[in-house]
């Protein structure tokens, strides 16, 4: 064991940094700070914290509200990029995790802490985005990680472990599923979901109406972006939070945002999860139509790219990074055209984009029009398709000649 004095724990109140906080003490012989990160996942998760953070030993428990600047700073930026990993994840957990450790750093550097403590596992991806952070802000700092260390291998060692000790818990041997929840999504993993020939049951979907339970009647919403942000949803302007928790609320009501994927782990496995992005889906949906209206060919080609490098950077943990702030930055860029009004119905587990406008519009209706118009001589096209296919008819008159 190293000799550190004062460690800041990632506490959750779960019962892996339960345990945690007596292991630290008994085997590092230190203090422990806890640190918790508000970053949306409801007030439920969040209540009696602190109290249960001193019971199980620690000697501090900050709660810092990081709703706003997660949010801002993270999900929107991301958006411009119109990251999707694999397709279809859109990086709820990944984008949480930058901003977490990031506070933890600040809090570690506040109390005078020389070590920083994660409860993730050794089979996951939050361990490498965590101490990718801290390597970048805070290399100086000691990283470590419980279960790569102790020799519990259960809930039930666990359990036995607080047991031992007197120190109180709520939670109990059986955890169906493994969830995640912050402003931008809920994620599950385990339970039945571990055989992806089993289709999830009910039980698993926590934040959205079923699809098929959803109202007869379609929604409708109106999203309006400044430049690549989001700032009224139905004419309301709003915070990026608040904007973001409006969307949640209407979207998950028609069951829109969930997915079921079996997703490319960093660590090299691959794993079963599903996750719910109500408000998400709605956004990214709304802001991918808006850029169609406003970016040309060459630079919504570009656009998607940096999208797809992007959705690695952010899920492998790359925040902090210079190609991270190199693929923001051109991101960003397209951005600034990104201005208009987006409306998306809401109807059984569908996001569909029905009206767009934009003052920056690229769109011509006297261009586009399949009837009569003075601006388009279509005998042009003959030239152009002539050039632009001369390579293969080159390189057919090629081959005849060779035969």
């Amino acid at each position: 064991m190293q000799n550190v004095k004062k460690i800041v724990l990632a506490y959750s109140g779960g019962l892996d940094t339960s345990a945690i906080i007596p292991w630290l003490k008994e085997n590092y012989g230190c203090e422990v700070v806890a640190f918790a990160a508000d970053v949306g996942q409801g007030d439920e998760e969040l209540e009696g914290l602190h109290e249960k953070a001193i019971a199980s030993g620690a000697s501090e428990c900050h709660i810092v509200d990081l709703k706003e600047e997660f949010v801002s700073e993270y999900i929107f930026p991301t958006i411009t990029t119109g990251a999707v990993y694999e397709g279809e994840y859109l990086l709820g957990t990944s984008m949480a995790r930058p901003v977490i450790a990031k506070a933890q750093v600040e809090i570690a550097r506040k109390v005078g802490a020389d070590a920083l403590c994660h409860g993730c596992t050794g089979k996951g991806n939050d361990q490498v985005r965590f101490e990718s952070t801290f390597a970048a802000l805070a290399p100086d700092l000691t990283v470590i990680a419980p279960w790569r260390e102790w020799d519990m291998v259960s809930r039930e060692d666990l359990l036995a472990y607080l047991a031992e000790r007197n120190i109180p818990t709520t939670a109990s041997a059986t955890k169906i599923y493994s969830r995640d929840a912050n402003a931008w999504h809920i994620s599950h993993e385990g339970g039945e979901l571990e055989d992806p020939w089993q289709e999830p049951t009910k039980q698993v979907w926590t934040m959205t109406v079923d699809p098929e339970d959803a109202p007869d009647t379609p929604e409708r919403v109106t999203l309006s972006f400044d430049e690549g942000k989001l700032t009224h949803v139905d004419g309301e302007a709003l915070s990026p939070y608040q904007a973001l928790v409006k969307l949640n609320t209407v979207a998950a009501a028609h069951g829109v945002g969930r997915i079921d994927i079996v997703e490319n782990r960093l660590v090299g496995m691959k794993s079963r999860g599903c996750y719910e992005t109500p408000g998400g889906t709605v956004l990214l949906k709304a802001y991918k139509a808006l850029e169609t209206m406003v970016l040309d060919k060459a630079a919504l080609k570009y656009r998607e790219q940096i999208g797809l490098e992007f959705s690695h950077v952010m899920y492998d943990g790359r925040w902090f990074t210079a190609l991270n702030d190199a693929l923001l930055a051109g991101a960003a860029s397209f951005a600034k055209k990104v201005t208009g009004d987006i409306v998306v119905k809401l109807y059984k587990g569908q996001a569909t984009v029905t009206q767009r406008q934009s003052p920056n519009s690229l769109y011509s209706e006297d261009f586009a029009t399949f009837g009569a118009d003075d601006v388009y001589d279509q005998k042009h096209a003959e030239g152009f398709i002539r050039l632009f296919s001369l390579s293969s008819r080159i390189e057919a008159l090629k081959k005849q000649g060779e035969q």
